[in-house]
């Protein structure tokens, strides 16, 4: 342990860091949320070389995995997800010939760590804005989640993204900013409870919703009007999943 010097060890993190997000200022893909749909996202776009960049409000990635059903960390996904899973190589169990269960701890780290491996990943950054050309999205304006927690009047900084994906689940941050700002998007809100219908609403209605902009996992069922599923996670990952074929099909 000789030779450890405090000074080193900052300037390590802060070099690294910003040479990281530099490089980042411009991607191919910005992801806006690093819940299951973004991180899965992030894994397949990254795979195929497209440069991806992930950015997460909070402290943690996961978004709703890590508490399974109310608490009870284990979580549901349908057989059609199961070959996302093995891909990740995550464990599971068979229930019924539906139903197949993970454990939500598991899961979560699983994909964070396949996810961080393809993508640059920043987490505790908050999009606050889009910026917008001839009718296209074409990147994002971030700070940092903690300016906007302290009500702080300090200016943001700007990427640029051939596409961005709203991933923020329930509160589809993204959408709802470009629905505000140009009223071309409508949101429809999402609905009650129906997993099946909104599991299969989530997959089938991944798509983009406005030149440059892509919805993924539950932030579909916000735009699109669809119900909720709770703790079955099957329709968030495939969403992922669907949402990085399109992307690749358009830029």
């Amino acid at each position: 342990m000789a030779g450890i010097d405090e000074i080193v060890i900052s300037k390590a993190i802060a070099e690294k860091y910003f040479e990281k997000l530099v490089d980042s200022l411009n991607s191919d893909v910005a992801i806006v949320g690093g819940g299951p749909s973004g991180l899965v996202a992030a894994y397949y776009l990254g795979l195929n070389g497209y440069k991806t960049t992930l950015f997460e409000k909070k402290l943690s990635l996961g978004g709703g995995i890590w508490g399974g059903g109310m608490m009870f960390n284990k979580v549901v996904v349908q057989k059609e997800a199961t070959e996302i899973l093995d891909e990740f190589n995550i464990a599971y169990e068979e229930y019924d010939e539906n139903h197949f269960v993970a454990d939500a701890v598991e899961l979560a780290g699983g994909l964070i760590h396949r996810a961080s491996r393809k993508a640059k990943i920043f987490n505790l950054v908050n999009v606050e804005d889009v910026m917008i050309r001839d009718g296209r999205i074409t990147g994002l304006v971030i700070n940092y989640t903690a300016v906007e927690m302290s009500n702080l009047h300090i200016d943001p900084i700007t990427v640029s993204a051939k596409a961005v994906v709203d991933a923020t689940g329930h509160d589809a941050s993204v959408c709802n900013i470009v629905s505000r700002k140009t009223g071309e998007l409508e949101m429809r809100g999402e609905k009650y409870m129906h997993a099946e219908a909104g599991e299969i609403g989530v997959i089938d209605n991944t798509s983009e919703v406005y030149p440059g902009l892509f919805v993924a996992g539950m932030t579909v069922a916000a735009v699109y009007g669809l119900p909720r599923m709770g703790p079955i996670f099957g329709g968030m990952l495939v969403s992922g999943k669907k949402v990085a074929e399109l992307i690749a099909s358009r830029i």
